[in-house]
């Protein structure tokens, strides 16, 4: 047999492998620019989640661009904001990600993706289900466990020592959301913030994630995600996971979660 038989036959076997023919689960759009305050952490989560699709089997597209959103968004299972609101889209492109979630899309908002200036895109705001107002200093703070039947729930500790900004948030719009973490507000000093700004503590009820349906879709949220270090820590991957998981699927809620 000559070299160039075996050469042909060695790729023939590789591209008909199972591991070659398997399919990927779902496709995910995650949109990351980098801004003034978060732009380190790129180059940290696209490792992490272009490893997180491997493992899983979904597809993961990623972009800085928001020219991406003029192109056909129906052929994704979710479209996640990375730490990038949605004010960074054209008029048009808004448009056309309200249609997308009309028509049954789904989204997941990290961190500084849920704030959005109050009037600027209203039902942007909607989708988020809180308005973010400030975020204290980063301190050490205990994240509780709302909802432990939720799969962006399911490796946390019921009661878990993190490290973030612990936005404060109202609802203004009178969305109904389901909290799926809160923070101990004991924990930390909600009061502690920049110069020149005021925070007041929420009290017990302080989401920090949550979910929701919106127009056709689902939502789900996680305010976490601030430090690029973040997105090397086994647990908080596991948070995002369970929620990739979710806002693709709709699947993996315990019966305990279901409301």
């Amino acid at each position: 047999m000559t070299m160039m038989v075996r050469m042909m036959l060695a790729l023939a076997a590789l591209i008909l492998s199972p591991a070659a023919l398997a399919e990927s689960q779902f496709k995910l759009l995650v949109f990351a620019m980098p801004s003034t305050y978060h732009y380190e952490y790129i180059p940290i989560a696209r490792e992490s989640l272009e490893q997180m699709a491997k493992l899983h089997s979904f597809e993961l597209v990623w972009t800085r661009r928001p020219e991406s959103f003029d192109e056909d968004l129906s052929q994704y299972a979710a479209i996640m904001f990375l730490n990038t609101p949605g004010e960074e889209l054209n008029a048009g492109q808004r448009a056309k990600f309200e249609a997308y979630m009309r028509g049954g899309g789904n989204a997941m908002i990290v961190h500084r993706a849920a704030i959005t200036p109050p009037g600027e895109w209203p039902w942007y705001e909607k989708l988020v289900g809180r308005r973010v107002g400030v975020h204290p200093m980063l301190q050490t703070g205990v994240v509780t466990v709302e909802d432990p039947g939720f799969p962006a729930a399911f490796a946390l500790p019921k009661r878990w020592v993190w490290s973030d900004e612990f936005y404060v948030t109202t609802n203004p719009h009178d969305v109904r959301i389901n909290t799926v973490l809160g923070v101990d507000e004991s924990s930390y000093d909600p009061t502690k913030i920049w110069p020149g700004q005021v925070s007041r503590p929420m009290g017990r009820d302080h989401p920090i994630a949550w979910y929701h349906s919106y127009e056709k879709g689902r939502v789900f949220v996680t305010t976490l995600g601030h430090e690029g270090a973040m997105y090397r820590d086994y647990r908080y991957l596991t948070h995002v996971m369970g929620g990739i998981y979710w806002t693709a699927t709709g699947r993996g809620q315990a019966a305990t979660s279901a409301r």
